[in-house]
């Protein structure tokens, strides 16, 4: 078995992290979405260079290859990608507010091979570090299974409108750290 590392990301990195993200959604979304919606969410999900601004994504390798990356946040914004409207930087109140899990990628020539599962250990434990008590994400359908195996609960799920009328299911779940 190959051993997992990881690292923080920088801005540079970004250009790979697209590269992944488009890999893991070509591949997982058409598995639980129509052709229509899977074109659609690319409009909602993505990743946010403020999370790497912020020192809070995580790149994960499987002997040198990025393999996966994630992260979370101390913003109110719960999930999409740069540019994605509807984002918000305020910051959350640890105490009163969960921390938001964002932007999990997985490479499909990585997947079942702890990942995902590493990137939420390490966000969980570094928002637990600051002082939260919870964490929140958005999951998309095929994320569900691997949050409902990591102990997060569903909240509640809705059709995410984007600009040209198709909706993407998403569910808001929630764990206690």
């Amino acid at each position: 078995m190959n051993k997992l590392t990881h690292r923080l990301a920088k801005a540079d990195d970004l250009p790979q992290l697209h590269t992944l993200m488009q890999r893991a959604m070509d591949k997982f979304l058409p598995e639980f979405l129509s052709p229509e919606k899977v074109a659609a969410s690319y409009e909602i999900m993505g990743v946010d260079s403020r999370l790497i601004a912020d020192g809070t994504y995580f790149m994960v390798f499987d002997d040198e290859v990025l393999a996966g990356c994630g992260g979370w946040s101390r913003r109110e914004t719960l999930f999409g990608g740069d540019h994605t409207s509807g984002r918000n930087p305020r910051k959350l109140n640890p105490k009163t507010e969960a921390a938001r899990v964002r932007a999990m990628y997985t490479d499909p020539d990585h997947a079942r091979k702890g990942v995902g599962k590493l990137i939420l250990s390490l966000c969980e434990d570094a928002a637990h570090e600051e002082g939260f008590a919870r964490t929140e994400l958005a999951a998309t359908a095929a994320g569900l299974p691997l949050y409902l195996a990591c102990g997060y609960q569903p909240i509640r799920a809705w059709d995410e409108l984007t600009s040209n009328g198709t909706t993407v299911p998403l569910v808001l779940m929630g764990k206690n750290l």
